[in-house]
């Protein structure tokens, strides 16, 4: 394949996913249809199956898409300069927020996390895996400068982001808005507390 034939066929994919999330939002995953898609774009359904063999292969292309977007926002704040509680908070925040702006708010594509989360989609494996990661990567950060205090720093990361579950699962931010318990900035207290050196 040349490198036009190439930059075409990305480009085509790529304005597939772009209609499918827009029809995702306005009329929900389970009503969106690869012939809805494919009259967006003027082309035949035959024409989609040739870049997604299936309504879920482009679901979770879309998943990916935004979970995407969590994911280099969280490595831009775990490789810049600074002191790391500050970063670290900075990195539990944006996550919250950026899961929130995408899922909670927007009851269309929440139905398309629950989907997701119900079929245990590998796409989603692998994004919690990865922030998991990012989290990791910030406390051994703080290990090394001194800043947080952790023996072991797989089963520090795990604690964090089991302490910000509520907050960082779509699914329970939307169930937990409205419940008693502490707020993100309280939350995120506790977590730093645990991790400052005993001294």
């Amino acid at each position: 394949m040349t490198l036009v034939a190439e930059h075409i066929e990305g480009d085509t994919r790529d304005r597939i996913l772009e209609v499918a999330e827009r029809l995702f939002r306005q009329i929900g995953y389970q009503k969106t249809t690869v012939g809805d898609i494919a009259k967006e774009l003027r082309m035949s359904p035959a024409n989609v199956y040739r870049f997604f063999e299936s309504k879920k292969a482009i679901h979770q292309a879309v998943a990916r898409s935004l979970m995407g977007e969590v994911e280099l926002e969280a490595q831009r704040i775990v490789a810049r300069p600074g002191p790391v509680p500050e970063r670290f908070r900075e990195l539990l925040n944006t996550i919250h927020r950026m899961n929130t702006e995408r899922y909670v708010g927007d009851n269309k594509l929440h139905e398309m996390v629950e989907i997701a989360m119900q079929e245990d989609w590998q796409v989603c494996v692998n994004h919690m895996e990865c922030i998991a990661g990012f989290v990791g990567q910030m406390i051994a950060q703080g290990v090394a400068s001194g800043e947080f205090e952790a023996r072991d720093l797989q089963l520090a990361s795990l604690c964090a982001c089991t302490a910000m579950m509520r907050f960082f699962h779509p699914q329970m931010i939307a169930q937990c808005a409205t419940k008693p318990g502490p707020t993100i900035d309280q939350m995120i207290d506790f977590v730093i507390a645990g991790l400052s050196p005993r001294h």
